[in-house]
């Protein structure tokens, strides 16, 4: 669950190391006496209502300013149907992963994050990182369920698409804010904000820095953001320039045992860590740059750009030499160094046309997709060391894409579109025996055998939405999409010995086929959806902890049903709430039957927002409530399941002038809880979990000029 350049399979390696061995096993301000969820702003992105039929939500910038979450992927998780999963209860979400529609610990590569519209996804198993993303930039964030969003996007979107759109500067003047934030377990975070205008030129820029000595021994967390944003905007053409560089550094804790078979610390010392020296380090460079303009009556062009480069290093340590388990630093012996730059080159120019058929209007979204990725990764035993394994891997993609909504009648929209895209992947692995201390030891060989592949994969979809009253919607859509491998998959664990299996670089590519129906109900003061769904997938990419590779699983479903309500109760009180059901199960196969694990079947979020004097004092209570779980690596149901959670976060705030403030506790009645854990391939009843923090108090304050 940790992904830091191959730190995702590394850190499962981990727990699966230790089973061999037998030891492992939406709130808003409220002001008006009716509120009207914000329009999508269809020039920032290019999800603007063109994926007809498919479930939607909305997150606005009023919602994430009031809401007692500190963190992305926390806000995120209040939205019906989203689970989301932590690792070492960072305050910022780092390396936490969040699920639409039920796929468990791979997630983050069923999940395709857009950030103004763009592709944020790494070729990697780091996926997003949410913490990057500060939260005082965000605009809104608009999640739409399913696979039809990978007709425009491309491969990643099988469980849904996640649009960040971020802040532009003011049309005329400057404003900026200022604030910081302490809290419990040494958490501090300052954040400053500025945005200018004059004429058709903007500027805005947000930054902030986190310290955080965090909940468990070696979860210290050291982060600095950047996002800087140039704009122009003219009569005919406007363009723009992002630019944002982060640094991260975080201790990985690790997992602790249930039962002390082998390490005398367990569970029962959640704050302890069997992994005291392991780390992980991140830089990233990004720049995208594009304009548009209108080249006739009704036609668009949008032609965006970019680059990132990313450097990860990790150090993984090997603990077993010690018998005493003492931890002594002068005994601490490495074990596997990852160190992986990942670049990624896109070209994305595409065209908005509204034009008229058969006497109706139609709106066309259609474009070319360009990405290039190369993936860099070294294996070593020791930092400094040569490379025991060097994994080289480039994969490149093109495709054209259509998606055309028509306006049947005033009443009946209907969406329809494909993609067709053409994707080359080239990779392989030097491995040097002379400096691989178990050369000589294996069953098999150890090098990965190449990859060498071009294959055409398309997508389709088709949805309609049907508003039967001004009040009460009926929607709909069927589509085909599909997954690629992404490296650290290929890959596998990528340790640099003592692999029982090689990594399989020639993974196939995972596809879905999925349905839903749903209906929208917006009546006076009261709004209401709810949509069921079926998905069935074949050749899902899985990592198996006990073979220390990735496999294509058989196949496939998801069946689910999702709600989501809210209720302005007056101008002052808003109640929302929603509710879930996921059943992700195996459809062939010898698990053929079983649940996939780390889906819970039952999830949801109550809560209200009350402005008790206007902005000057006002309440926000969120309650979450998460099913039980399978545990990693037990696809054949037969361990014990991660028990059910529920948590409640408060928070209390205002606004005087021009200063504002804080108070928020999160876990309110201190629930003792893990949300993720890997099951001993061996041992029965054995696992080791990721414990969260009980109570905690953050203290907020800062001021606007």
């Amino acid at each position: 669950m940790g992904r830091l350049g191959g730190l995702d399979v590394n850190l499962r390696a981990i727990g699966a190391a230790l089973a061999v061995s037998g030891c492992v096993a939406s709130a808003a301000h409220g002001q008006e006496a009716v509120e009207i969820l914000p329009a999508i702003d269809v020039t920032s992105s290019r999800l603007g209502g063109a994926i007809i039929g498919g479930s939607t939500s909305v997150i606005t910038s009023q919602d994430i300013e009031r809401s007692p979450a500190q963190s992305l992927p926390e806000i995120l998780g209040q939205a019906a149907g989203v689970q989301v999963t932590h690792l070492y209860g960072s305050p910022t979400g780092v390396n936490d992963t969040v699920d639409l529609r039920g796929f468990g610990a791979f997630a983050q590569s069923n999940v395709l994050i857009l950030v103004n519209g763009r592709r944020y996804q790494d070729f990697d198993l780091q996926g997003f990182d949410f913490s990057l993303i500060p939260l005082n930039s965000i605009e809104r964030i608009e999640i739409t369920r399913g696979n039809s969003g990978t007709v425009l996007y491309g491969d990643g979107a099988v469980g849904g698409v996640i649009n960040i759109v971020t802040k532009t500067a003011p049309a005329a003047g400057s404003s900026g804010k200022v604030e910081g934030i302490v809290g419990s377990y040494g958490y501090q975070e300052g954040r400053i904000s500025a945005a200018t205008a004059s004429g058709p030129w903007s500027a805005s820029v947000y930054a902030n820095v986190v310290h955080s000595q965090g909940y468990r021994q070696n979860s210290e967390l050291n982060q600095q953001d950047v996002i800087a944003e140039l704009k122009y905007k003219g009569p005919a053409w406007s363009g723009y320039f992002n630019l944002a560089v982060d640094g991260q550094n975080q201790g990985f804790p690790a997992g602790l045992p249930n039962l002390p078979l082998v390490y005398p610390i367990t569970l029962a010392t959640p704050r302890a860590s069997v992994t005291p020296f392991d780390w992980g380090k991140k830089q990233d460079i990004n720049f995208t740059t594009g304009f548009n303009g209108d080249l006739a009556p009704g036609v668009n062009l949008i032609v965006d750009g970019g680059v990132r480069r990313k450097y990860q290093q990790s150090l993984f340590y090997n603990y077993f030499n010690n018998p005493a388990f003492t931890f002594d630093p002068s005994t601490a012996v490495p074990m596997n160094f990852v160190d992986t730059v990942l670049t990624t080159t896109s070209f994305t120019p595409r065209l908005d046309i509204s034009h008229h058929l058969f006497g109706v209007p139609n709106r066309l979204l259609t474009g070319f997709d360009f990405y290039n990725t190369q993936y860099d990764s070294e294996r070593d035993q020791a930092e400094g060391l040569p490379p025991i394994h060097h994994y080289a891997i480039t994969q490149t993609t093109g495709a054209i894409y259509a998606m055309n909504t028509t306006s049947v009648t005033p009443q009946w929209d209907i969406s329809f579109g494909g993609r067709l895209q053409n994707n080359i992947i080239k990779g392989h692995d030097a491995y040097d025996a002379a400096v691989d201390p178990n050369a000589g030891f294996y069953a098999s060989n150890p090098q990965a055998p190449p990859v060498d592949r071009s294959e055409w994969q398309y997508a389709a979809h088709l949805g309609y939405e049907y508003r039967l009253t001004p009040a009460f919607a009926l929607f709909g859509r069927v589509a085909h999409a599909f997954r690629l491998p992404n490296a650290d998959e290929r890959v596998g664990a990528g340790n640099p010995f003592g692999v029982t299996n090689p990594a399989t670089l020639n993974l196939k590519t995972q596809t879905s086929y999925d349905a839903e129906q749903g209906i929208r109900v917006k009546w006076e003061r009261f709004t209401f959806e709810s949509t069921a769904y079926v998905m069935a997938l074949r050749n899902e990419i899985h990592f198996i902890p006990a073979l220390f590779v990735d496999v294509n699983l058989d196949p496939t479903k998801r069946v689910g049903w999702e709600n989501s309500a809210t209720y302005q109760l007056t101008n002052d009180v808003r109640l929302r709430g929603g509710a879930a059901y996921t059943h992700a199960t195996f459809r062939d196969g010898p698990f053929a039957g079983n649940d996939v694990p780390l889906v819970s079947r039952w999830s949801g979020n109550a809560g209200f927002s009350w402005n008790i004097v206007g902005k000057q004092l006002a309440l926000d209570v969120t309650g979450r409530f998460y099913g039980a779980r399978r545990m990693d690596n037990d696809q054949a149901n037969t361990q014990s399941m991660i028990p059910a959670t529920a948590t409640m976060d408060v928070k209390l705030g205002g606004e005087y002038r021009n200063y504002f403030w804080a108070l928020t506790v999160q876990n309110l009645f201190n629930s003792h809880y893990y949300d993720y854990a890997i099951a001993s391939a061996f041992t029965p009843g054995y696992f080791t979990a990721y414990p969260q923090p009980g109570r905690t108090v953050m203290v907020r304050a800062g001021a606007m000029f």
